[in-house]
């Protein structure tokens, strides 16, 4: 199941990972956050924003961080718009979830990060966008 920037984890993140945090989700239209959110969103998959002092985003409660979600919430996917240097411990958080994906978008490269998760068995992709993704790969899924 472990496997960086490979075309079969992203296939199998899309198929498989129908529940997914977002790092960062701002609740502004004009973001690349939310627009990935929403893309996400309309074409099936439930979105859980990861925002401190937000209510909703996308018509969904926030939750300060990952560690801070309800007994019970499965998290399949942990995908993330934040700096390269703030997402190991957002690495570290998602494997304690018992994510089973964890997703760095566009521009963001942190190996340790994707070390730490893959090595936890996580599909574990970094410098893609999900969007971008879903689009091109939409009629395989």
């Amino acid at each position: 199941m472990t496997a960086i920037n490979h075309e079969e984890t992203i296939r199998s993140i899309l198929k498989e990972c129908k529940t997914i945090a977002v790092i960062g989700l701002s609740p502004k239209p004009d973001r690349a956050s939310h627009r990935v959110a929403a893309y996400m969103q309309r074409v099936g998959y439930r979105i859980i924003p990861i925002r401190p002092g937000s209510g909703t985003i996308l018509g969904e409660p926030c939750f300060a961080t990952l560690s801070d979600l309800p007994a019970g919430l499965r998290i399949d996917l942990v995908d993330v718009f934040r700096r390269a240097e703030e997402t190991l411990p957002i690495a570290r958080e998602a494997v304690a979830i018992g994510a089973r994906g964890f997703w760095l978008q566009s521009g963001i490269i942190n190996d340790e990060a994707m070390a730490i998760t893959a090595a936890a068995g996580l599909w574990s992709v970094q410098d893609h966008c999900l969007m971008v993704e879903h689009r091109r790969l939409a009629n395989l899924l």
